[in-house]
């Protein structure tokens, strides 16, 4: 892709070790092509009803954005223990054995604490909120996981900077950061018109860094999550309402690897 053009620079990395749980942003990233190393290999699964936990359904899963994970070594091919800080500051490991115990009485629901290993036909649900032009409104539906992951959707998330700028500009109040989002690869585009770039890049392949290629297979539609609180970011109904009346509710694309390598926050980003 030597003649390809650059359109921006890798700003920030992030990967979620524990699925809807607050995640680690990093310098670097590992990638393959089930996405960036270690990233949701972990998930925690209700024992009642054999559904995954997601902060998609906070009426039954309100507190999971309180919870923090982190490896406690670099991931690689087997799959590491992982520390969990509680709401309360509590930590604890995935290979303690009450770790299951405490996890459900945190949260007020039996639950176990899986691998990907364990991921096989999984399901979850989402809550839709009471928001004109979403495909539902004040319901929860079910969906089904891809087979052998604990992603909701696509293996990589991506979003830019522009983006999230441009959203800011129709409703100032909001705090449109980027964990807000929950993305893996945060681009700064650069030259490119007021909007959201991002989305032109949809069938079109991107090279990270010297080895990464990614394919930008569609938008990323947003859901309840984005309203919740995150850390210091507050509950926000606003930034929702914001996305589906100015992006038809899309905010970042999906991508699928390509070709895997390791990408660096600063790498260079180039649209074929």
């Amino acid at each position: 892709m030597a003649n390809a053009a650059e359109i921006g620079a890798v700003s920030a990395l992030w990967r979620y070790p524990v699925k809807s749980m607050m995640g680690e942003e990093l310098p670097a990233a590992d990638v393959t092509d089930h996405g960036l190393v270690g990233d949701r290999v972990y998930g925690l699964m209700d024992r009642a009803e054999g559904k995954v936990a997601t902060a998609k359904n906070p009426g039954k899963w309100p507190a999971l954005f309180a919870f923090h994970a982190a490896f406690m070594q670099p991931p690689s091919r087997e799959v590491p223990p992982v520390r969990i800080t509680l709401p309360d500051g509590t930590r604890l490991t995935s290979d303690q054995h009450d770790v299951n115990r405490t996890l459900s009485k945190a949260l007020n629901r039996d639950v176990t604490l899986e691998t990907i290993e364990h991921a096989k036909e999984t399901k979850a649900e989402e809550y839709w909120p009471d928001i004109d032009g979403l495909d539902h409104k004040n319901t929860v539906t079910e969906f089904d996981l891809p087979t052998g992951t604990f992603f909701d959707c696509a293996r990589v998330h991506l979003v830019t900077t522009a983006t999230l700028t441009r959203l800011q500009s129709f409703y100032p109040q909001g705090r449109f950061e980027a964990p807000r989002f929950r993305p893996n690869i945060v681009v700064d585009a650069v030259g490119s018109e007021p909007g959201f770039p991002e989305q032109a890049w949809i069938g079109h392949t991107l090279a990270i860094g010297d080895n990464v290629r990614l394919n930008i297979t569609g938008p990323c539609g947003r859901c309840v999550m984005i309203t919740l609180a995150q850390g210091a970011l507050p509950k926000d109904s606003g930034i929702l309402r914001t996305a589906v009346q100015q992006s038809h509710g899309h905010v970042g694309v999906y991508a699928a690897v390509t070709r895997g390598g390791t990408i660096r926050r600063g790498d260079p980003v180039r649209l074929a």
